[in-house]
């Protein structure tokens, strides 16, 4: 028998005599090798073979970005892109070098970034077709579908040992934007091309369900987003508000939209399917009033399956939302509406905003708010996704920049913050104008109108003060006051013809050169006769001593809103707006 003393020894020389075990294999999601690239790893769809099946075979270009180290599962991060854009728009570090794939991934992140259904190399250029591509075509962010997608495909990496069941989170912006906020909103579960509800599960069963959300300039509500008819943040209007009455389109934008499909990506052929006919709904929007039945369902499919406001919860995941002030696409109001909703189910739940001149066209984005709220995103994903440090904030804070000229300053004004989004203003300035005023579909300055169209204005550049003919004005000498909020706008008034619309712009006029500055704007569907109230999109911004402080009321403002098709005159009278102020005043 071997003495007991010789046995470590014997154990010892054997191990060192054993060959390696052989290292573990590198992780490879969707079974796509991965490289090296920027301090990370980057392992990307290479060609249209190495595509990723969608749910219903519709194959998508998928990429996933890791950190240089492990083997996983990592916390996951899905970065979801614009309209027209590509899984390459989170791929390049200089656009924005605190909100792409490798910023995450060097944080200890994975990162998915896929090209949406429709769009680029998933069935979006026309030689991407190929086999499964049939039905392939842009949904428009139909939860259904493009949503759905992205709940697979973080299924098929929970599945895979990269991703974390309980570590999952989204973010966006604009088209990524909203989809982050319905996947937020329906947090746990998915929804059936039968518009049915299923819980989320991995394709090998394990519950999912989304940790946490950062949407970036999102919508609500894409039926009042793209036909606002001012009832919006209305706790009166119910519903259906969003169609009761259909709004007035936003032509500017609806045409670039449209034509951005066209040109990026794959349209559905004209009829061939009710949930996403984009040609058959420009047609009749743009077609203008009297709107029928049939405008009625393009505005309840919007709601319904596009919209985070036409999913039946009200207790999504927690949610950071960035919105612009200056952002005329989606303005803040589309992102207020989803916090006040969630806000009224519960007052603790952790939803905060991020605001300030941020957003599409005429947004300035300037980069040190921007690089400030990207570090906030960062802290806020560590906190929920991480289970450390303190970076989310308190239930309902709002954090905001005001606007400023030039657009290429560093920062705006600010930053203020605040328990609520109500608790931003703690004053407020009023002004009045009890005699009545006519306005006509016909009145305004049709060349000022197209030089403010949200694509080609310069909300810095000057313009001249006048007074258009059959318009309504009020006004005021500003004491010196920031506005931060949304105008809010009540008058009694009597209409003459059918579809009257009103929009509203807020001048910053100086007198001394005779020259405004266009701070905000807003547009309502005008009842035929009563008390009219409506709210402009909102800002932040500086009045200084002595400026007038001019609200214009007009019936036409083409192309950022579409012309009514029928003439009309709306008599304004006891016209009030009151303006939200940070002074305290009154």
């Amino acid at each position: 028998m071997r003495p007991r003393s010789l046995l470590p020894a014997a154990l010892a020389l054997a191990a060192l005599a054993a060959p390696a075990p052989a290292s573990a294999a590198p992780p490879a999601p969707f079974g796509h090798d991965c490289a090296p690239k920027d301090g990370v790893l980057f392992c990307p769809t290479t060609d249209d073979a190495a595509r990723v099946p969608a749910f219903d075979g519709v194959p998508l270009d998928v990429d996933v970005t890791m950190p240089a180290t492990g083997d996983g599962p990592f916390p996951t991060i899905a970065m979801i892109h614009g309209f027209g854009g590509s899984k390459s728009d989170f791929e390049n570090a200089t656009s924005d070098p605190t909100y792409n794939a490798a910023y995450y991934a060097r944080a200890g992140y994975a990162v998915v970034t896929a090209t949406a259904r429709g769009f680029g190399r998933s069935c979006g250029v026309a030689d991407s077709r190929t086999a499964g591509c049939e039905r392939g075509w842009i949904h428009l962010d139909d939860q259904r579908y493009e949503i759905r997608d992205v709940q697979d495909l973080l299924g098929r990496l929970v599945d895979e040992g990269i991703a974390q069941p309980n570590a999952l989170g989204v973010t966006g912006i604009s088209y990524g934007g909203g989809a982050s906020l319905m996947l937020a909103t329906l947090r746990d579960r998915i929804r059936n091309p039968d518009g049915s509800y299923s819980p989320w599960r991995s394709p090998a069963g394990q519950p999912l369900s989304i940790t946490a959300a950062w949407p970036r300039w999102p919508w609500s509500d894409l039926a009042d987003a793209l036909a606002p008819n001012g009832r919006i943040l209305d706790p009166t209007a119910g519903a259906t508000g969003y169609r009761s009455p259909i709004g007035v389109g936003i032509e500017n934008w609806l045409q670039t939209l449209y034509a951005a499909a066209l040109s990026a990506g794959f349209v559905a052929p004209k009829g061939a399917d009710p949930g996403s006919d984009l040609m058959t709904w420009q047609e009749l929007v743009l077609r203008g009033e009297p709107y029928g039945k049939d405008v009625a369902a393009i505005m309840d499919e919007l709601h319904a399956h596009h919209s985070s406001q036409g999913l039946t919860s009200a207790h999504p995941s927690p949610l950071l939302i960035q919105a612009g002030w200056t952002d005329d696409l989606f303005p803040v109001g589309q992102t207020l509406r989803a916090y006040n909703r969630v806000r009224a189910a519960d007052r603790n739940a952790p939803i905060s905003l991020q605001i300030g001149d941020f957003g599409h066209q005429r947004g300035a984005n300037h980069p040190a708010d921007r690089t400030a709220f990207d570090s906030g995103g960062l802290a806020f994903f560590d906190s929920w996704l991480k289970r450390g440090g303190a970076g989310a904030p308190k239930p309902g804070a709002v954090t905001a920049y005001t606007s400023i000229c030039p657009k290429t300053a560093p920062s705006g004004g600010g930053p203020y913050a605040a328990a609520s989004f109500s608790g931003l203003a703690r004053g407020s300035v009023t002004i009045r104008h009890a005699a009545p005023q006519r306005v006509t579909s016909s009145g305004g300055d049709a060349s000022l109108s197209t030089r403010l169209a949200p694509l080609r204005i310069d909300q810095c550049a000057p313009v001249a003060a006048h007074v258009a003919r059959s318009t309504a004005i009020v006004t005021t000498r500003s004491p010196g006051f920031t506005l931060l909020g949304m105008p809010r706008v009540v008058a009694r008034v009597a209409v003459t013809g059918h579809s009257a619309q009103l929009v509203a712009r807020l001048w910053d006029v100086d007198p001394t050169r005779g020259s405004q500055r266009l701070i905000d704007r807003g547009v309502t569907r005008v009842p035929a006769s009563g008390t009219l109230r409506f709210t402009l999109n909102g800002n932040g911004w500086r009045f200084p001593k002595g400026h007038l402080v001019k609200v214009e009321l007009l019936g036409r403002d083409g192309p950022t809103y579409r012309p009514s098709s029928t003439a009309f005159s709306v008599t304004v009278r006891d016209l009030r707006v009151t303006l939200p102020t940070r002074e305290r005043r009154g």
